[in-house]
């Protein structure tokens, strides 16, 4: 029979796995979660709060910071729209305004002052004002 023999010197390189030679598992860390969803998660704290990637996109293009105690505050609004049994709610604040899932805790949207002027926000069954 001839043909060509492929001996184990003939495969593909696999450099990450050349790398990893003599490391022990515990060292190598994998990760699929994007920046934007190790940012939510990091900026949602243990509130169980997290932040859908377009929420992320629009606080961060309208330049919307959260402080500790107002997620403590989201957390507390998501509890309250809970009891009531709503689904999807406004959590209104003075300058800035969110639509959040209530069953996934999620926030979904979030609209600063200057985007509020329009008046209309749709698909939701509730609103909390803080």
């Amino acid at each position: 029979m001839s043909g060509v023999k492929i001996t184990a010197y003939q495969r593909p390189v696999n450099l990450v796995e050349i790398a990893r030679r003599g490391k022990p598992e515990a060292q190598v860390v994998k990760t699929k979660e994007s920046f934007q969803q190790m940012f939510s998660e990091e900026l949602a704290g243990s509130k169980g709060v997290s932040f859908s990637k377009h929420a992320s996109e629009r606080l961060y293009s309208r330049g919307i910071e959260i402080t500790d105690d107002r997620m403590s505050q989201v957390a507390g609004a998501l509890d309250k729209a809970a009891l009531k049994g709503s689904k999807e709610t406004l959590i209104l604040f003075d300058d800035v305004a969110m639509v959040a899932s209530v069953k996934n805790r999620t926030i979904v949207t979030a609209f600063d002052r200057e985007h509020l002027r329009e008046g209309v926000v749709t698909s939701i069954d509730s609103a909390v004002i803080l």
